[in-house]
């Protein structure tokens, strides 16, 4: 009985050292060529989805993804990769190389994210650096490989 007890303990003890996060949901802004808000929300220790509402070219574009997320050996780091989809709304634009200057734009498509986060434990707080290539199916048509972004976002337990 005490080798099941003993056993119990320590396998209870190894899951929450193995967890992904430590946090439930995070909420921040994200910068780079697009800026905008982040919502990231963990479905299992090492699973999340995360929102994304940027703007850019005069317009904005509203993100979901679905993440994987696996920790690595330097404490409080942890890599995430996944898919996703997008749609956008973009218009009037002057002088971009690739729409044409007074035409509205309707974007659906798809996404994969590929980043690294870290999670502070002194202070609610993570970063993140990512890529985040996305395709789009309707509207202007094509790969977007330009979209990486930086996160800070307050997390909840």
């Amino acid at each position: 009985m005490k080798k099941i007890i003993l056993t119990l303990f320590f396998a209870l003890g190894l899951s929450f050292l193995l967890t992904a996060q430590d946090y439930q949901t995070a909420v921040g802004v994200r910068g780079g060529l697009a800026n905008g808000i982040t919502v990231k929300h963990f479905l299992t220790s090492n699973a999340a989805v995360e929102g994304i509402l940027t703007s850019r070219w005069e317009g904005f574009m509203i993100t979901g993804l679905y993440e994987i997320h696996k920790p690595l050996n330097a404490a409080g780091f942890h890599w995430y990769y996944g898919p996703g989809a997008h749609l956008g709304f973009f218009g009037g634009y002057n002088n971009h190389p690739w729409f044409d200057d007074n035409k509205d734009y309707v974007v659906i498509g798809v996404d994969f994210v590929l980043g690294l986060e870290y999670v502070f434990e002194e202070v609610p707080i993570s970063l993140s650096l990512d890529w985040k290539p996305g395709f789009n199916l309707t509207g202007h048509s094509g790969l977007w490989g330009d979209d990486g972004g930086l996160a800070i976002r307050y997390t909840f337990k």
